[in-house]
């Protein structure tokens, strides 16, 4: 039995609601539901019933007077009659179909575990009257989710209750599709036996618990290997799961079904459970989600299309391919740019950051081929557009029209034509200044293309004072803004004069650098090797950094070297040593450095051939001969047993490894 407590007559709880005014027909009705003849009661309760449909003001008013604590002792009560409880329960549910405060105020009331004890009840009739007034509860953005998995046998119960009647299956599979919104959501309600108990009503004769079963599907398998793997091994009537879900994705199918069930394919597909190029998802999911696109569907079909679309293609290329050539999506596209950005032009102010939403997200997100022939089909207005989006007030619109931009600037085409002709670099700027960190990854992720060697809008970037923004980034709590600011300071770095690597080493401090250089994100520590080895680059450049931070680079590189690091970050560190080999001066550090030397030693007959590569690079840089003093570093190497090495790597398998070694030969040979 699950735990609840029956609520007494006396709780008044507080209840904060808009002043009306309270009349004496609301505190009639009120004072019925406390009449000692159990008969006036119920026709009390019938009449509140009949008086407060479709009547806000009424309901409000009775909440007010405290009738829902008073109804909630009614349907608890033994005493009363199935009737009374049961009409009771309706009450509550036409009260529950208000306003979002009448929610609150019951879920105040504990309306909640008060229903779901009344589940327990053998009566059909009630237990529908109880169910449908959960699921109006349960749908309202307001009401906690977590209030349906407090108890442990509440989940259960309801899964056993499926089978009573198709109007238990609707409301049940209506609430579990709308609270099921975290992992461990979908674990508790996967271990309790929802696929094997919902699965069957996928062929229920109502449309409305085949819609409500889909619906649950969908949310059960988003982002989860473990129910979507199950999924494609249920069969529903003799027939696979997912051949049922493209059924329902026919064009006889109404909209709803078609789209839900096209989410349910996607989610699966992303999980791993579908192939991308399984024939459901490339013949009968892709065209379907790309229908729902066409200017025809109403304008959340579009919308929700075109996301699910998105999120079905964004990570494989083949798919994104086919959805850009298939039934003129690209031009589709830019149709929600004609969209009017008054608000007063739609009456619904969801609707426009919707289908601004759509019109800068991840349809374009990933994919070279979009890119292309949506520039060829746009206009200047609409990168005007896109820029303007980073100005809206919805964070969403935000985000989407910065993730659009950082799209398009994988183009080097579009860096050096439209990036550069509107100044997309200031909005971006002006959004690095002050925005969530969701919006910081993605426009810190497209400064670092507007740094890229090629792109027109470096220069001004670099003028603007971005190193200081930029190092800050270095600093963030988040390991995705640490590794755009030191990404965006490695593409500045890249061939960048000596004023440039000067400022960015002031600017970010050798600690910081240091410490970058020992994040436990392989990827900071990756980009910042990448600086450092841009840093290092052209032999004045090589000395100069390393005459003032030479003994803090050589302990880092030893740490490195020695710590159990990825072949691609010893691979990287191996490449700086190279890089100081090729200094001037900086090469002394490495050769009077003899505990290095044995490292170089090492990696240089190490199994892997990019470690070997990259430390003969080393070998060959410091003995080349056209260098002062090169004899004698030739001949403490040779004292050192390298030649030796030298030549056996010159019987190298690798072409690229036997070239080096050869090559490093030669300069004892001249």
């Amino acid at each position: 039995m699950f735990g609840v407590t029956i609520i007494p007559t006396f709780l008044w709880p507080e209840i904060a609601t808009s002043a009306c005014e309270v009349t004496a027909t609301s505190r009639h009705y009120v004072d019925r539901l406390f009449d000692p003849d159990p008969q006036n009661v119920l026709q009390g309760v019938i009449d509140m019933k009949n008086a407060v449909i479709g009547n806000n003001r009424q309901k409000a008013n009775l909440i007010v007077l405290g009738a829902v604590p008073r109804l909630l002792y009614l349907l608890q009560q033994s005493s009363s009659s199935l009737e009374l409880r049961t009409e009771c329960a309706v009450v509550l549910g036409s009260l529950a179909m208000g306003t979002e405060n009448n929610i609150k105020s019951l879920v105040d009331c504990h309306i909640i575990p008060a229903l779901l004890q009344g589940l327990l009840c053998s009566d059909l009739i009630f237990i529908e009257a109880c169910l449908r007034c959960l699921r109006t509860v349960f749908i309202s953005p307001v009401t906690p989710v977590q209030l349906l998995y407090t108890d442990p046998t509440v989940i259960p119960h309801l899964m056993s209750l499926l089978s009573r009647s198709q109007h238990t299956q609707e409301y049940i599979t209506q609430i579990f599709a709308h609270c099921c919104k975290t992992p461990e959501h979908q674990t508790v309600l996967f271990n309790h036996g929802a696929i094997q108990n919902i699965a069957p009503l996928l062929i229920s004769p109502s449309f409305k618990v085949r819609m409500q079963a889909l619906k649950c599907f969908s949310v059960l398998a988003y982002e989860n290997a473990q129910v979507s793997m199950t999924l494609v091994n249920v069969l529903v009537d003799g027939e696979q799961l997912s051949q049922v879900f493209v059924r329902m994705m026919q064009r006889d199918k109404p909209i709803e079904m078609q789209l839900t069930a096209a989410k349910c394919l996607t989610y699966m597909c992303r999980a791993g459970a579908i192939r991308t190029d399984d024939n459901c998802i490339v013949l009968k999911t892709l065209p379907c989600l790309v229908r729902m696109c066409s200017k025809e569907r109403l304008l959340e079909e579009r919308v929700e299309g075109a996301e699910t679309l998105a999120y079905l293609m964004e990570p494989d290329i083949e798919l994104q391919r086919i959805a850009s050539v298939t039934d003129h999506l690209v031009s589709m596209l830019a149709d929600y740019f004609k969209y009017p950005s008054s608000v007063s032009a739609i009456t619904d102010i969801k609707r426009v950051t919707h289908v601004r939403t759509f019109c800068f997200s991840d349809i374009m997100y990933t994919q070279k081929k979009v890119i292309i022939l949506y520039c060829k089909c746009s206009t200047e207005n609409m990168m005007d557009r896109i820029v303007s989006g980073l100005s809206e007030s919805s964070i969403k619109v935000r985000l989407a029209a910065v993730r659009c931009l950082h799209s398009l600037s994988r183009s080097v085409q579009q860096l050096r034509t439209s990036f550069h002709d509107h100044a997309v670099w200031k909005p971006l700027m002006k959004l690095l200044q002050n925005a969530p960190d969701e919006v910081l990854v993605m426009a810190s992720s497209t400064l670092c293309n507007l740094l890229l060697e090629f792109s027109p809008s470096k220069e001004p970037i670099l003028e603007s004072g971005v190193i200081e923004l930029l190092c800050s980034l270095t600093q963030s709590d988040s390991p995705a803004l640490r590794v755009n600011g030191i990404w965006a300071l490695m593409n500045m770095a890249f061939q960048a004069d000596q004023k440039v690597k000067v400022e960015i080493v002031r600017a970010l401090g050798t600690e910081q650098l240091f410490r970058l250089l020992s994040d436990p994100d392989t990827n900071v520590l990756m980009k910042t090797l990448g600086l450092l080895r841009n840093l290092l680059s052209t032999r004045p450049h090589i000395d100069q950094v390393m005459s003032s931070h030479g003994k803090q680079i050589m302990q880092a590189v030893t740490l490195i070297l020695e710590g159990e690091h990825s072949i691609e970050v010893k691979e990287q560190t191996l490449c700086i040593l190279a890089n100081i080999a090729d200094g001037n001066t900086a090469k002394e550090l490495i050769m009077t450095n003899d505990d290095m030397l044995q490292k170089i030693k090492y990696y240089m007959g190490h199994s892997n051939v990019k470690l070997q590569l990259a430390a003969t690079f080393c070998i060959s840089n410091l003995i080349w001969n056209e260098e002062d003093g090169s004899q004698e570093r030739q001949d403490k190497l040779r004292d050192m047993g390298f030649v030796d090495i030298l030549h056996k790597l010159t019987q190298a398998s690798d072409p690229n490894l036997c070239d080096r070694a050869k090559t490093a030969m030669q300069q004892y040979l001249a």
